[in-house]
């Protein structure tokens, strides 16, 4: 029996225009001749760990086994809270992981996805973190040396803005809005606080991020492999973490990290 590849985040390039691939077992599978045709992805009922490995029967948040979840690094509370990472300070669940991945510079960010989302990722994620969300545009408003301060900026912006995409919003047709971006960047410089000021950016231009979608269906509803073992129907696009279907329906590919799958062939 074909246990099937595990699930990750989907693999995104980016050249003006994004490109997918699911990271499968055998290697990448890129999604591009997909788009059009009738697509079937089939969850074989294996869950296995995205940091150990195991098998498990239950996964935690997005992929994690109840041991990893609690010990990994990967799955600390600083991943997503910022503000409360002490890479800086040589701790952690794991020091050496997070010294490579935490104390780094970070970027804060404006994204657009129809409304304007702050947001905190490492230099080196850029503009991977932008697709991931599905965002059409984005503006760099700070950079500094570690996430913690990251954290900080992102947490003192809360005040004015969301730090939270809006999936169902986010699917749709959204053309970038430069404006918004510029105005959501005077707003955050007159209003951080003055010990922060230091380390915004005043003159970084937008980036302007296409997704291929042939359509977008007037009503999206999100299934799950749990209750919904195989998705198949004539696929119109990817967006964000989201697989697009002709129907309406939308898988997330993220949420379902450590869950096996088989792709049928084209």
């Amino acid at each position: 029996m074909n246990d099937g590849s595990p699930l990750r985040k989907m693999l995104a390039g980016f050249n003006g225009e994004v490109s997918y691939a699911l990271a499968m077992s055998e290697g990448p599978l890129e999604l591009a001749p997909y788009i059009g045709q009738h697509m079937t992805m089939r969850a074989t009922g294996v869950l296995s760990c995205v940091s150990c490995g195991r098998r498990v029967k239950k996964l935690f948040q997005q992929g994690f086994c109840y041991p990893c979840f609690t010990s990994a690094p990967e799955a600390a509370e600083c991943i997503i809270r910022p503000e409360l990472c002490r890479a800086h300070l040589g701790e952690g669940r794991d020091p050496e992981w997070e010294r490579d991945h935490h104390c780094t510079e970070h970027v804060v960010y404006l994204s657009y996805t129809g409304g304007i989302k702050v947001g905190v990722t490492r230099s080196t994620q850029v503009p991977v973190r932008w697709i991931d969300q599905g965002a059409v545009g984005a503006l760099i408003i700070a950079r500094v040396p570690y996430r913690q301060l990251a954290g900080l900026i992102e947490v003192d912006l809360k005040r004015l803005f969301a730090d939270k995409t809006q999936w169902r919003a986010m699917l749709k047709l959204v053309p970038p809005d430069h404006d918004a971006l510029f105005e959501a960047r005077t707003q955050a410089r007159n209003a951080l606080r003055e010990d922060l000021q230091q380390y915004l950016l005043l003159e970084d231009r937008p980036w302007d991020i296409n997704y291929r979608v042939l359509a977008y269906p007037p009503k999206v509803v999100s299934v799950s492999l749990e209750k919904t073992p195989v998705v198949t129907g004539r696929l119109l696009g990817i967006k964000g973490q989201y697989l697009i279907f002709e129907d309406g329906r939308v898988l997330n590919i993220r949420s379902h990290s450590g869950f096996h799958v088989v792709m049928d062939p084209l």
